[in-house]
């Protein structure tokens, strides 16, 4: 007798349970509901709970006979379950893509699938054995969806992926305003400076700007836009079903090997870090150009494009979202940067500053701050974090590049002279490589501001002070480097045994260093102070030269006591000293003529200014010693032997010097 209640109680229970499955059953059915839990609140008042304004409805009718009872609720349950197995099933057996069918049996299966999650959702908390055999066989169905949907989703996205070969890469590259491949600034050397090569390296501006402009659009089209709706749709169901690791799976292995291809497209290879070390420069150079363009099409175009595919595709679930995206594009970009990272420690050589430079400027500009955006969660972190610390490598090996140029232009020490007195193969190189270190200005400011290992303690600076004063730690840098450029001139000059040579040498070099810092940013860096130094210094190694070979030339054209008028054996002895005069000043002006026609003076302007300087002082002496001692010379038996040349033939003479002549010039006599 006492079991009886104890039984009403537990089946009471249970009907209540199976209402509360019924009603949640046929929460897509709104009239439904509400005519079953009318009736069922009917029965019992705690009921009435499920349906608020069933108490206070004056048209309820408990005992109406057009409501439904439970029993028609689960079998309408299972009229839908039956009717979402019969399309799943269909599909099941079929080699047909569903994404290939009209849009109305795609919709079909997706209502489908719909039931199939409801009903799974809602039954599972059912004790009753309906409602756990309805449970289980809308699992069963729902997996088999699901495996469809997994099977689908494979062709759905190779078949949509945009074409990423050559030809229709470099068709949405023109769409991102970049020109593929390009490069950045190039110092062509042929090699390191070879002091035995006495060819004039050369240094070229590549017609590209250092930076590229801000792109309007920076994303490529990666999967076409009709595809996008078809896959959002298959995610969202297999996230609600709880297969959202099968679907990341998928995903995630399909769009890693397109990206895959993009680099393979863009010439950006898997290295590893010995293969980059041990690399040939020419061959590691256009590796470095490559990765440069392709580091800045991967962040702008390919990562800000696979960001907003994940955003749209995974819509319903931020995780997954960002899950995706990390998961696809992390191996790519630590691939990049992996790149970076070997080239930071390669052998240091000069021929390599300006590409690290450029790779230094990409990840600066670029790389970092796209990360920042593209990787804004902890996840992604670390990605940020490994380019930072590729930053700072890739500029400690900038910096400690240009300390060892300036250590290899102080310690040049090839040995043998420029023949002609030219200018320097060294000089040369390093003022190109100077002009081109200006380009980078900005960013070498930024590097060297703190820079405070180096210091000027080898270096005479004491003519500049008033220079160093006004320079940031970058221009004392360039100061350095040419103050060691001049050291080792001054040096090499003493490689010449004739001083007129020497000056003649350092004149051409100090004035090529001039020209090349006052017509560049380097004249306003080093200032007005610095050059006017270095013009003063020219001007020096001028009157220094004339001094040098012209001395002893116009001490042949002073009177000496000499008596202009005398007779007698006091004038005999006189014109015989005349004669030697002009014999002892003929000779020597020949053989100044005859070496100074080899040597050069490059500069058009300075060759002529030199030129006129000589002709200032010895055609003006010749012609007045000329005018006064001439007549007492000529006229006597082989005068001509004294009086070789009129001071036209001299002026002719001087104009052939400094031309780099080879051969013995021909002395001709010409007589006014």
């Amino acid at each position: 007798m006492s079991s009886a209640p104890a039984a009403g109680v537990d089946g009471q229970e249970k009907v209540i349970a199976a209402a509360q499955h019924i009603v949640k059953s046929l929460a897509t059915s709104k009239n439904a509901a509400d005519d079953m839990i009318r009736i069922l609140s009917g029965f019992d008042h705690r009921l009435s709970s499920l349906y608020p304004d069933s108490a206070s409805s004056p048209n309820m009718d408990p005992l109406s006979s057009s409501s439904s009872s439970a029993a028609d609720a689960l079998k309408a349950v299972l009229s839908q379950l039956e009717a979402a197995e019969k399309v799943v099933m269909q599909w099941d057996s079929s080699d047909s893509l569903l994404f290939e069918s009209p849009s109305d049996v795609i919709l079909q299966y997706f209502a489908s699938v719909d039931d199939l999650i409801a009903i799974s959702a809602t039954s599972s908390s059912l004790s009753a054995e309906d409602g756990y055999d309805i449970h289980l066989r809308a699992e069963n169905v729902l997996q088999l969806a699901m495996s469809r949907l997994e099977e689908e989703l494979h062709p759905l996205l190779i078949r949509n992926t945009v074409s990423l070969d050559a030809t229709g890469l470099s068709c949405s590259l023109r769409r991102l305003s970049l020109s593929f491949p390009s490069s950045e600034t190039d110092f062509d050397t042929s090699s390191e400076f070879d002091p035995a090569d006495t060819s004039t390296p050369t240094s070229s501006l590549a017609p590209t700007t250092p930076h590229h402009p801000l792109l309007e659009d920076p994303s490529l089209d990666l999967i076409r836009h009709e595809a996008i709706s078809d896959l959002r749709d298959i995610a969202d169901r297999m996230i609600r079903a709880g297969y959202s690791k099968e679907l990341v799976q998928v995903y995630c292995s399909i769009r890693k090997d397109v990206i895959d291809e993009c680099l393979s497209i863009l010439g950006v290879e898997r290295l590893s870090i010995d293969e980059v070390q041990h690399m040939e420069w020419r061959l590691l150079d256009e590796k470095m150009k490559k990765w440069i363009q392709g580091v800045k099409i991967v962040i702008r175009g390919l990562l800000s494009g696979e960001r907003r595919l994940c955003e749209s595709i995974f819509a319903s679930s931020e995780e997954i979202q960002e899950e995706c995206f990390i998961e696809i594009t992390k191996g790519c970009v630590l691939q990049l940067l992996n790149f970076g990272d070997a080239v930071a420690i390669i052998p240091r050589s000069a021929e390599k500053l300006f590409r690290i430079i450029d790779m230094f400027e990409v990840v600066k500009n670029e790389v970092l701050p796209e990360l920042r955006i593209l990787y804004p969660g902890e996840l992604g972190s670390s990605i940020y974090g490994e380019a930072d610390g590729i930053l700072k490598r890739l500029g400690d090996a900038v910096k400690g590049t240009l300390f060892d140029f300036g250590f290899q232009v102080q310690r040049e020490n090839s040995r043998r002279p420029m023949q002609a007195g030219e200018i320097h193969p060294l000089t040369r190189y390093v003022m190109n490589y100077m002009r081109l270190l200006v380009v980078y200005s900005e960013t070498l400011e930024g590097l060297l501001g703190d820079d405070e290992g180096f210091t000027l303690d080898t270096i005479n600076t004491d003519d500049d002070t008033e220079s160093l004063g006004s320079m940031t730690p970058y221009g004392r840098r360039l100061y350095a480097i040419i103050s060691y450029l001049e050291a080792n001139l001054e040096e090499k000059s003493n490689l010449y045994e004739d001083g007129g040579l020497r000056c003649i040498f350092l004149m051409n070099n100090i004035f090529y260093i001039y020209n090349k810092v006052k017509d560049s940013e380097l004249g306003r860096i080093l200032g007005d102070h610095w050059l006017r130094r270095r013009r003063g210094k020219i001007r020096q190694y001028s009157k220094t030269y004339l001094r040098v070979s012209w001395t002893k030339v116009l001490s042949y054209l002073r009177d000496d006591s000499l008596s202009g008028g005398s007779s007698g054996s006091s004038g005999h002895s006189s014109k015989i000293a005349l004669r030697e005069k002009f014999r002892n000043f003929n000779v020597a002006f020949e053989e100044i003529h005859r070496v100074q026609t080899t040597w050069k003076v490059p500069d058009p302007q300075m060759r002529e200014e030199i030129k006129i300087s000589i002709s200032e002082q010895v055609i003006p002496a010749y012609r007045a010693f000329l005018g006064r001692y001439g007549p007492q010379v000529d006229g006597g038996r082989h005068s001509n032997r004294y009086i070789k040349y009129s001071t036209e033939d001299l002026e002719s003479h001087l104009s052939e010097l400094f031309e780099g002549l080879s051969g013995v010039p021909n002395h001709s006599r010409r007589r006014a």
